[in-house]
C-alpha cells in the first residue's frame, strides 16, 4: 500500500466557494438538529405536517400524557421548528414553515431510501 498525497482540488467551474453563514446562524442550526435527532419529537413534527394540531390531540396520538408532549412541543418550540397559538384553554401547534415541512419530509424520504443497492 502507497501513501497518498492531497493535493487542492479543481475548482474551475465555480471559482467562487459559497459563503459560511455566520457562527451563530452555525451553532443555531446545529441546536435545531439536536432537537430532530430524537424520533418521538421527529414524530410529533411529522403528525404536525398535515396541520395544526392541538397538544391534547397530539397526547392523544402519541399515547403519552400531555405534560410529555408539551415539553417535546416547548423544545422544538425553542429549535423554532414549531410555532403555537392558544385559543381559550387549548395550545395548537404547526410546522414555523415550509422549511421546517422540507427538513421532516426529506429526513423522512432520505432514512426510507434502499441502501441494499449501494
Amino acid at each position: 500500500m502507497t501513501a497518498t498525497t492531497h493535493s487542492a482540488c479543481d475548482h474551475s467551474v465555480d471559482p467562487q466557494p459559497p459563503r459560511l453563514p455566520i457562527d451563530a446562524d452555525l451553532s443555531f442550526a446545529a441546536d435545531m438538529f439536536k432537537a430532530l435527532a430524537d424520533p418521538d419529537r421527529l414524530r410529533l413534527l411529522a403528525r404536525l405536517a398535515d396541520g395544526e394540531t392541538c397538544v391534547t390531540e397530539l397526547a392523544a396520538l402519541e399515547d403519552q400524557k400531555v405534560t410529555t408532549v408539551s415539553a417535546r412541543l416547548k423544545l422544538l418550540l425553542g429549535a423554532r421548528l414549531v410555532s403555537r397559538r392558544r385559543e381559550a384553554k387549548h395550545m395548537y401547534y404547526r410546522l414555523t414553515d415550509d422549511h421546517v415541512l422540507q427538513i421532516v419530509v426529506t429526513a423522512l424520504e432520505h432514512s426510507a431510501e434502499d441502501t441494499s443497492s449501494r
